[in-house]
């Protein structure tokens, strides 16, 4: 399986930067990440709140079949612009992962095309290295494949 997200992790930074282009105008993969139903279903997760405005917060939650928490996320919206970018916070619960700082731009290529990049700063070299050693890179592939396809729908 090719992976169409594009993680580059350079030796020795705490950061890395994430790319992805979409088969989606610009509008629909912003959409995506702004609107809670449609982050619910590519993402496969719960949105208990996405107040998309600087200063507003969110949280997301993944329960299994008998209801137990299994993944939980929140963070602080700093910058909401639409069509354009979004900068926040972003903290997974109950992990030993402080709390990273996403940078996320969006780029229309053409007008049926996007780019999405995401800038995202660690805490330290070893908290960025040991989520690498996560399956990350799978995971994130197959939540932009997800959202290509659920929201390629829309168009």
């Amino acid at each position: 399986m090719i992976r169409k997200t594009r993680i580059d992790a350079p030796d020795g930074k705490q950061e890395l930067v994430i790319t992805r282009e979409f088969d989606l105008p610009l509008e629909l993969l912003f959409k995506a990440y702004a609107e809670p139903d449609l982050v619910e279903q590519w993402m496969g997760t719960k949105v208990l709140k996405l107040e998309n405005k600087a200063h507003g917060s969110w949280q997301f939650q993944t329960t299994n079949a008998q209801g137990t928490v299994v993944f939980g996320a929140n963070g602080v919206i700093h910058e909401f612009v639409p069509d354009r970018k979004i900068t926040r916070t972003f903290q997974m619960e109950n992990t030993p992962f402080p709390v990273q700082l996403e940078f996320l731009e969006f780029e229309r290529l053409t007008d049926d095309t996007s780019k999405l990049t995401m800038h995202i700063v660690f805490k330290s070299v070893a908290y960025r290295d040991q989520l690498l050693q996560l399956p990350f890179a799978q995971g994130i592939n197959m939540a932009h494949d997800q959202l290509q396809k659920i929201v390629g729908k829309l168009n």
